[in-house]
């Protein structure tokens, strides 16, 4: 696919490429002109530092027609492994939930 992602690590830091196989690499869709998927990564951002094998990439879909289509009125979305989605809004508690899950 031709679309933009940042890998965040556990320590809230900005990382290239994503860790290997054996951590659960969450995606929060959202676009860069997005004041909510500003605030959704920065909830995830917080709750995968107390993760333990746990990152998230940022996924912009403004680069893919395909995700633009999908998402586009409901961005920020975050994304399970297993392809389960969390909508935006969603609770620090929620957040949390969906990610040990």
């Amino acid at each position: 696919a031709a679309f933009t992602t940042r890998c965040i690590s556990g320590q809230g830091q900005r990382i290239g490429g994503c860790r290997g196989d054996h951590v659960k690499i969450f995606r929060l869709y959202g676009t860069s002109a997005c004041h909510l998927c500003e605030t959704a990564a920065d909830m995830v951002t917080e709750q995968i530092a107390a993760a333990q094998g746990a990152d998230f990439e940022e996924v912009d879909i403004s680069e893919s027609e395909v995700l633009f289509e999908s998402y586009s009125l409901r961005i920020p979305v975050l994304q399970h492994p297993d392809n389960r989605e969390l909508s935006w809004p969603f609770t620090p508690s929620q957040l949390q939930a969906f990610l040990s899950s």
